[in-house]
């Protein structure tokens, strides 16, 4: 499993955006230019944030891309899933069987138990982490998010 390139691109957009101070935004040259990504990619990461309702375009000759809502309000769960998804998809077991049409262990897989316990837990963390987490330091933030894990692994059972 690997977090892809649109996950972590579109999470760096969607962090810049949320950081200005610019009531016009940013916009896609702008974005494309602090991050050292193409200006069609860009696009296609802010189209993506826009749909799923993380972000919102201004109109005008400066315009550009702003937060949609408070980054209180935006967990890293739901930019994941808005950019592409989650790491264990409920049609996997169905697309890698094999050879054949179904997998062999369809009835009986503990392999497919690993699988949602490492989503769940996956999801039940990033669910916690805010937006807001990530607008500061790398210290502080990291400093946040170590707080978050721990209070979340204590409070729950994984399996």
């Amino acid at each position: 499993m690997k977090i892809n390139k649109q996950d972590e691109y579109g999470l760096r957009l969607i962090l810049r955006i949320a950081k200005t101070e610019d009531p016009e935004g940013l916009s896609i040259p702008v974005l494309a230019e602090m991050e050292g990504l193409s200006q069609p990619y860009v696009a296609k990461l802010t189209r993506e944030l826009r749909i799923g309702g993380l972000i919102k375009s201004t109109r005008g000759q400066k315009g550009g891309y702003i937060i949609a809502k408070d980054p209180s309000e935006i967990s890293i769960k739901q930019i994941v899933h808005v950019l592409g998804g989650e790491l264990f998809e409920k049609d996997f077991c169905g697309s890698h069987s094999g050879a054949v049409k179904l997998c062999t262990n369809s009835l009986d897989c503990s392999i497919r138990s690993v699988w949602r316990v490492v989503q769940h837990s996956v999801d039940r963390v990033m669910s916690e982490i805010k937006l807001q987490d990530l607008m500061t330091s790398e210290k502080d933030s990291k400093r946040t998010l170590n707080e978050i894990v721990s209070s979340i692994f204590q409070q729950e059972e994984l399996v």
